[in-house]
């Protein structure tokens, strides 16, 4: 399936070069999802055969335009000053405008997180720009001009391919937790412009006394993630989950239906609406399989499921399948682990 965005084309299509990625800070660290879009933009800017520019806006990012560098950025281009320390949308969509002015990129990448959803909306009215929102997968076709932007559409059950032609820069959100981080490379030559930019009052609202951060799971990070579903039959089974991710070092996940069902907090949601983790090993426990699940786990290296349906759909996913009540099988399984890891200190 393919989209074309139609919108009014620059005078020039030629003059718009090199692949933009932003960034995202969080608690002044680069985050995971901006990470993500270094590996996606630089696969991108090497077939393009063009440069890779990170955008970053912060306060006192020196530091952080440096390990930019060596994830794979040719420049880091940046804005900083106090007023920039907490994500705002009206002043970075501004300085991510002038940049785009500036600078004229082909394509701009940004997370598919909560801010960057936002952003991404902000700056494409701002440089008057389609976005395709949620991709999960990115290429350049055979000239390097034209993006070819993938996202699941029909209940995730058909990859839609959106092309914008006519239109620059090309602009696409990507889903956290699909692209790969890329390797670190120190001592990486790049380019470093980190500016001072006046960003003008109407622009920057009110003034932010305190940032409060709310807590939130991070299940993209997890090398271990042990879901639920509504094999569970009811929200204590999740205890007997989290008992479990306990003795294995990892977190506890679950199904769209539990979390509506209010059985355990969004955060913990993996999935088409939730997020989507590539852990070392993932365990399905009580989950049929829809699409719309395994589109957020089928990254995982290792899948085991636990289920007494031996035909649910997660068993065509699993490289291991437990056939049997999760009620017996999970506690068993847990203290087969504590155990183990008794035996090992023992010894």
């Amino acid at each position: 399936m393919v989209g074309i965005i139609n919108a009014v084309p620059p005078e020039n299509l030629d003059e718009y070069k090199n692949v933009f990625v932003f960034i995202e800070l969080r608690n002044g660290q680069l985050s995971r999802p901006g990470l993500e879009m270094i590996g996606a933009g630089m696969n991108i800017a090497r077939k393009a055969n063009e440069k890779l520019i990170g955008v970053m806006i912060g306060d006192d990012i020196s530091k952080l335009a440096e390990e930019a560098g060596a994830y794979g950025c040719d420049i880091v281009l940046g804005a900083e000053g106090k007023e920039l320390k907490e994500f705002k949308t009206m002043p970075y969509s501004y300085i991510i405008g002038e940049f785009i002015q500036e600078f004229k990129p082909n394509i701009l990448l940004i997370p598919a997180t909560r801010n960057g959803r936002d952003l991404a909306s902000r700056v494409a009215v701002r440089s008057k720009a389609g976005v395709t929102a949620d991709c999960t997968e990115l290429d350049i076709d055979m000239n390097g001009r034209i993006l070819l932007a993938k996202r699941p559409t029909y209940g995730e059950s058909t990859l839609a391919e959106i092309l914008c032609k006519k239109h620059r820069p090309q602009m696409a959100t990507a889903r956290p937790g699909i692209f790969k981080i890329p390797d670190r490379e120190e001592g990486r030559k790049f380019q470093k412009d980190i500016r001072k930019m006046k960003v003008p009052a109407e622009m920057m609202g009110k003034e932010i006394i305190e940032f409060i951060p709310k807590k939130s799971l991070d299940l993209t990070a997890a090398k271990i993630v042990v879901s639920g579903g509504l094999g569970l039959s009811k929200p204590q089974g999740f205890q007997i989950l989290d008992e479990l991710a306990n003795q294995l070092g990892g977190v506890v996940g679950a199904s769209r239906p539990t979390v509506d069902l209010g059985w355990i907090e969004r955060d913990h949601q993996v999935g088409q609406t939730g997020q989507s983790v590539r852990p070392d090993l993932y365990i399905a426990a009580g989950i049929s399989g829809k699409i719309q699940h395994i589109m957020g786990m089928k990254l995982s290296k290792n899948v085991i499921s636990i289920n007494t349906d031996p035909n649910a759909e997660i068993n065509q996913y699993s490289d291991y399948i437990i056939n049997d009540d999760l009620y017996k099988a999970i506690p068993a399984l847990t203290e087969e682990i504590k155990k183990r890891k008794e035996a090992k200190k023992a010894d």
